[in-house]
C-alpha cells in the first residue's frame, strides 16, 4: 500500500466519501459509505469515522467538508465571507473532540436584497476544480444548484437554486407526479430539451409549470415523457436565471464549468448546450482536490509538488 499523507472526506446529509491521498495530492483510494449525518445516532460521529476509514493509516491527519461542519454535525465550523480563499478557509478550520478532524469552514454571500446565500462542501469542490490562475462561471448541480463565481483562486459570489428538491416534491407530491409515467433509467431527451426551451423563454414559472399537466391531458407529452419535460424546464429556468445573475455581475456567462458526474451533470451540460452555452466538465475528485489545497493552506500536510 502507498504512503497516506492525508485523509479527506467529503462528510454529506445522505453519504460520505472518504479519499486516501499520497505526499502528491493524488487519489490512492477511495470509499463511500451511506453514512451522512442524518443517519449518524446520538452523535456518534467518532464511530461513523472509524467505520468509514477503516484499515488506513490513523496516524495521518485528517480533513473534511461539508454538512459534517453543519449545525446538525460534528462541529459547527464557522461560516467565511466572499471572497472567500484557500487560506481564509484554512485559517477558520473546526476541530472535532480530541482533533480526530479539521473541518472545513462554509462560505457566505449575500444578494442584492442583503439576504444570505451559504455553501458547504461545494467550496471545497470549486477550489479543487478551477486552477488558480483562472476565473471561471461553474454549476454544481444537486439538490440545491450552486452556480459560482471563482477568480484566482477565490469564490467571489455564488448563487443558490432549489431546483433539483422542487423536482422531487413535484414528482413524488404533486398532481403532475401522478401524471408522469417515468422508467427510471430512461431518459426522453426531446421531451427535456422541449422543456428546456420552454424554461429557457422565461416567463411565470409557477403557470408554466401546469403545462406539465395540460400538455399530457392534449396529446402534447406522453405519460413517459412528462418528468423530462418537467426536469428541462426547472433547469432552463434556472440556466437562465444564472445567466442573467452573472451577467449583471459583468460576468461572461458564455462557458460554464460543470462540476459533478453524474446523470444530473449530464442533463445540465445539455440544457447548458441548448442554451448556447458552452460547458466544460470539471475534473473528477474535485473535493478530494480541494480538501488537499485547504489542508496545505492550514498547514496541515507538506508536499514539494501541489495537486
Amino acid at each position: 500500500m502507498s504512503a497516506t499523507a492525508l485523509v479527506g472526506i467529503d462528510w454529506g446529509t445522505s453519504a460520505a466519501r472518504a479519499y486516501r491521498l499520497d505526499a502528491g495530492g493524488q487519489v490512492l483510494e477511495r470509499r463511500d459509505l451511506p453514512i451522512g449525518i442524518r443517519h449518524v445516532r446520538d452523535g456518534r460521529f467518532d464511530a461513523a469515522l472509524a467505520k468509514l476509514i477503516a484499515g488506513w493509516d490513523v496516524r495521518v491527519p485528517r480533513i473534511a467538508s461539508g454538512m459534517i461542519g453543519s449545525r446538525q454535525g460534528w462541529v459547527e465550523a464557522p461560516y467565511v465571507e466572499c471572497p472567500a480563499s484557500l487560506t481564509a478557509l484554512g485559517d477558520r478550520l473546526a476541530r472535532a473532540p480530541h482533533d480526530e478532524l479539521a473541518i472545513v469552514p462554509g462560505v457566505v454571500t449575500h444578494d442584492a436584497a442583503g439576504i444570505a446565500d451559504v455553501m458547504r462542501g461545494e467550496e471545497t469542490q470549486l477550489l479543487g476544480s478551477v486552477g488558480r490562475n483562472e476565473r471561471v462561471l461553474a454549476v454544481l448541480p444537486g439538490t440545491h444548484s450552486k452556480w459560482a463565481r471563482v477568480e484566482h483562486g477565490r469564490v467571489v459570489d455564488f448563487t443558490t437554486f432549489m431546483t433539483g428538491e422542487l423536482y422531487g416534491v413535484l414528482i413524488a407530491h404533486s398532481m403532475l407526479g401522478r401524471l408522469a409515467g417515468h422508467e427510471p433509467g430512461r431518459f426522453m431527451r426531446d421531451a427535456f430539451s422541449r422543456g428546456v426551451a420552454r424554461g429557457l423563454a422565461g416567463g411565470e414559472l409557477l403557470h408554466d409549470m401546469f403545462g406539465a399537466r395540460t400538455l399530457a391531458l392534449t396529446a402534447g407529452l406522453r405519460s413517459e415523457e412528462v418528468a423530462d419535460w418537467l426536469s428541462g424546464l426547472l433547469i432552463g429556468r434556472e440556466v437562465g436565471a444564472a445567466r442573467a445573475w452573472a451577467q449583471r455581475a459583468g460576468i461572461d456567462a458564455s462557458h460554464v464549468r460543470v462540476i459533478g458526474a453524474d446523470a444530473l451533470a449530464d442533463r445540465y451540460e445539455l440544457a447548458l448546450s441548448d442554451a448556447g452555452i458552452v460547458a466544460a466538465r470539471g475534473v473528477a475528485d474535485a473535493a478530494a482536490h480541494g480538501l488537499w489545497r485547504v489542508a496545505l493552506h492550514a498547514g496541515i500536510v507538506t508536499a514539494a509538488v501541489e495537486a
